[in-house]
């Protein structure tokens, strides 16, 4: 693992939920049977590789919060905290100049892959994740502001991880 001048954050866009309602949107979609088997999988495996959080933030929504859940689960983290900032749409900008060490958010696309894509200094829209997919960003602890001054150490699809999903 990294050394501790340096931010590590992982970001992990949350598993396959539940249908949208009339095409709407809903903060209490659950994961299907499916997101949570394949998203405890790629968790699993991540662990396994050697990741591991010393926290992890996650938005308020079911989705992201089961998806947390799982990471805790398998081991990445000791505990899940909700994030307001990490809800779909909110700015995780305050969020992210005030973190250190190693820390993974839990959240949505398309925020998650445009957050990544900032601090990179990369144009919107250049990266996505999909639905339990995974990104691997680290920073200098010393700088004031991290955005386009980020290196991706990795940006993972779960097939990646777990070859037998689609």
């Amino acid at each position: 693992m990294p050394a501790s001048d340096s931010v590590d954050l992982f970001l992990f866009r949350h598993g396959i939920a539940a249908e949208r309602d009339h095409g709407q949107d809903h903060p209490d979609r659950p994961l299907t049977l499916r997101g949570v088997q394949r998203t405890l999988a790629v968790a699993n495996r991540l662990r396994a590789l050697g990741y591991r959080a010393d926290q992890i933030l996650c938005s308020p929504y079911r989705r992201a919060a089961e998806t947390a859940d799982l990471a805790v689960q398998a081991g990445l983290a000791s505990q899940a905290r909700i994030e307001s900032t990490l809800a779909p749409g909110r700015d995780p900008r305050p969020l992210l100049r005030s973190l250190h060490g190693r820390c993974l958010l839990v959240g949505h696309e398309p925020d998650l892959s445009a957050l990544a894509a900032a601090l990179i200094g990369a144009a919107p829209g250049s990266l996505r994740l999909r639905k339990a997919g995974f990104c691997h960003l680290r920073w200098d602890a010393l700088l004031d502001d991290p955005f386009g001054h980020a290196e991706l150490q990795a940006l993972l699809k779960p097939r990646l991880l777990i070859p037998c999903s689609d």
